[in-house]
């Protein structure tokens, strides 16, 4: 029903930028339904949990985790069933594989929350060295 496909993944020293890209697809976003979806990037570091990162609303709110607010922004374009992450300024810390999820039933206090999400892409690995 639903296919999330991430990409743009890759390995950067500190300071540098990424934008990762997920691409939705299957009969769930037929006839522009994809606008009705919330969509995040959660991420999972080595023997750590999947922690959020960010996530943007039906109507365009977007929501960070601390630890990446001023240096990263999610957007979406529903026209293409796409929501990105650029990723600025990165960390060493920021090393994990980056998912996407998609929920069309997520209310705004559980929007932080990997169980609210339904629908998982298969990562994509970011990798920054010191």
């Amino acid at each position: 029903q639903v296919q999330l496909v991430e990409s743009g993944g890759g390995f950067l020293q500190t300071g540098g930028s990424l934008r990762l890209s997920c691409a939705a697809s299957g009969p769930a976003f037929a006839n522009s339904a994809f606008s009705a979806y919330v969509m995040a990037w959660f991420r999972q570091a080595p023997g750590k949990e999947r922690d959020f990162v960010a996530a943007i609303g039906r109507t365009g709110s977007k929501y960070y985790a601390d630890s990446v607010k001023g240096r990263f922004t999610i957007s979406r374009e529903n026209a293409k069933n796409t929501v990105f992450l650029q990723m600025n300024d990165l960390r060493p810390e920021d090393t994990a594989v980056y998912f996407c999820a998609a929920s069309a039933r997520v209310i705004l206090s559980s929007i932080r929350f990997s169980t609210a999400y339904p629908d998982w892409g298969q990562g994509t690995q970011v990798t920054i060295a010191s």
